[in-house]
């Protein structure tokens, strides 16, 4: 009897959720990176380990669309409001980093026997970070919304951009028919700003619309086929220009953002990305042929120190003087030192077309890759280094350092960094929400400065404070002080000069609340109602009310603004 046709790549799917489900919960319970779990699972599995996969190439390719879901959710993440408030590095920086390390680590090459041509295209290559290593650490470890993750990011972000001249100089090198690089150069960034803009006027018109249209057919399934064509037609578009697919997939999800259906479509996407990318990082680990990296490991070991070192150098010292704090600036150089996923591609073009040969193709890719794997311990190691920096250099002042807060934009303002602050504070964390507290009290602040967390010295019942926080780019303020005098003046501040302002109040007792909304508050929690809400929840649940009856009933209360409990 015949055997029907197989389903392509179905081997090396079964053989990754298997690994999956095997490898990756031990990785969590030891507090790993589950990131290392998948390139130990992929070093295992493929050619150069049990040989239960051999076709690298095409699980890589299926593993790219890892890579495009993770852009797309951060551009949804984001606004095109708060990506331009940080065009200062995603362009200023951005620029400088690719092109300084292009040329440096071009020179060192061509010392060791290239030609200039290879030269040229293996310092422009390895100037590219990995976008999926670096975000998912920065997501792994609750940084993406600090002001260390959105500059390591704005450098991801231009490096996506410099896809397309990196990607038109190895094609050149390659093509003896050639004639001019400045026409063929000019000519290709013509035709991505050209797609960039056809792609913003076309999703702005049309996105929404289209959306509108499928969600009142109902369907969650179609729904989600358009969430999916979404992506993946933004993605095709820039791949057929030239552009890089996930750099599609990101313009897509800023043009989603701005609309109401962002959160669904985020809920329905993000097990796509998570399971995508663990692929991804499997197919890393998969190329890894072990056997040469033993052969050559001095020489190997020796390039990716160095890779580390002339990278991490480079972007330390361009942070710093974009305005970057010494330790953020130092943590950033060490993420953001190894190769990318990009320089997979553009290694294997120019082996093809000549521009480099066999053995150094081989030798770079290993380099590549073993960069790639080292991260997530150089990441660990640029904590220490951060924290060091900070212990040993000046010391800081609490006072507001302005590079912190100029590129703030839809952050919730945190203003009292007490218990109640601390506890709100916590929940941005969880949800990975940018926002920034204020505080009077010096003790307060050391301890969160220890920690990390974003609290700065200042009085937030004063105007001239508030505006340097960019409190009309902010997205919520949270007032949690414990002097109701203070609080008063503090939401009717805020509502004089911002009108649309959403303002969330903690109050000391339900007398307030009236006054408070008065005042121009959007919402008024009395502190002490609520506590004692929660207490009279679980009473009647323990004598045998249901807790589905008993939420119903508190939350009739707060919707009444707590009108049934005031005194008669």
């Amino acid at each position: 009897m015949g055997h029907g046709p197989e389903l392509p790549y179905i081997r090396e799917v079964v053989v990754f959720l298997i690994a999956t489900v095997l490898v990756i919960p031990l990785f969590h319970r030891l507090k790993i990176s589950p990131i290392l779990g998948y390139l130990l699972v992929g070093g295992v599995v493929g050619p150069y380990g049990f040989a239960l996969s051999n076709d690298v190439e095409d699980v890589q390719n299926l593993a790219e669309l890892g890579v495009i879901f993770l852009l797309f959710i951060i551009g949804l993440e984001l606004s095109l409001r708060r990506l331009w408030t940080m065009r200062k590095l995603v362009f200023g920086m951005g620029t400088l980093q690719v092109v300084i390390t292009a040329i440096v680590i071009g020179f060192v090459t061509k010392q060791w026997g290239n030609t200039t041509e290879a030269s040229i295209v293996l310092g422009s290559c390895l100037a590219l970070s990995s976008t999926a290593m670096v975000i998912q650490l920065l997501i792994d470890g609750g940084e993406f919304s600090s002001k260390f993750g959105r500059s390591s990011f704005a450098l991801l972000l231009f490096q996506d951009l410099a896809v397309v001249p990196i990607l038109l100089l190895t094609n050149f090198f390659g093509d003896s028919t050639s004639d001019s690089i400045v026409i063929g150069l000019s000519l290709a960034l013509l035709k991505a700003f050209i797609a960039i803009a056809v792609i913003f006027i076309a999703g702005r018109l049309m996105l929404r619309p289209l959306f509108k249209n499928v969600a009142g057919t109902e369907s969650p399934d179609l729904f989600m086929a358009m969430s999916l064509l979404a992506i993946l037609g933004t993605a095709l578009l820039t791949g057929i220009t030239g552009l890089s697919m996930s750099l599609g997939a990101f313009l897509a999800g800023l043009l989603l953002s701005e609309t109401e259906f962002r959160h669904q479509i985020e809920t329905d996407i993000k097990p796509f990305k998570g399971i995508l990318l663990g692929l991804f990082f499997v197919s890393v680990g998969m190329g890894i042929n072990f056997s040469e990296a033993i052969t050559q490991y001095k020489l190997i070991l020796l390039s990716v120190a160095g890779l580390f070192l002339i990278k991490g150098f480079i972007i330390a010292v361009l942070a710093m003087i974009f305005g970057i704090s010494k330790d953020v600036a130092v943590r950033m150089g060490l993420l953001l030192g190894q190769a990318g996923e990009f320089g997979f591609v553009v290694i294997g073009i120019a082996k093809t077309s000549g521009v480099i040969n066999n053995e150094v193709a081989l030798f770079m890719l290993i380099v590549v890759s073993i960069s790639m794997v080292a991260t997530p311990f150089v990441s660990i190691f640029g904590k220490f280094i951060g924290k060091y920096f900070i212990k040993t250099g000046p010391k800081q002042s609490l006072a507001i350092e302005q590079e912190d807060v100029e590129d703030l934009a839809d952050h919730v303002i945190v203003a009292g960094f007490g218990r109640v602050g601390k506890t709100i504070a916590a929940l941005l964390d969880v949800e990975k929400a940018t926002y920034v507290a204020l505080d009077l009290s010096v003790r307060r602040l050391a301890e969160a400065r220890k920690t990390g967390q974003p609290v700065y010295y200042g009085d937030a019942s004063r105007l001239e404070i508030l505006e340097k926080f960019r409190v009309g780019r902010a997205s919520a303020v949270v007032v949690t002080f414990d002097n109701p005098v203070s609080v008063k003046h503090t939401v009717k501040l805020l509502r004089d000069n911002w009108s649309s302002l959403p303002i969330y109040v903690r109050s000391n007792d339900i007398k307030d609340c009236e006054e408070l909304y008065k005042l121009g508050a959007t919402m008024v929690v009395p502190e002490t109602v609520e506590s004692s809400l929660q207490l009279a929840g679980k009473v009647l649940n323990a004598l045998g009310t249901p807790m589905e009856a008993v939420n119903q009933e508190i939350e009739m209360i707060r919707d009444s603004d707590y009108i049934r409990l005031r005194p008669k």
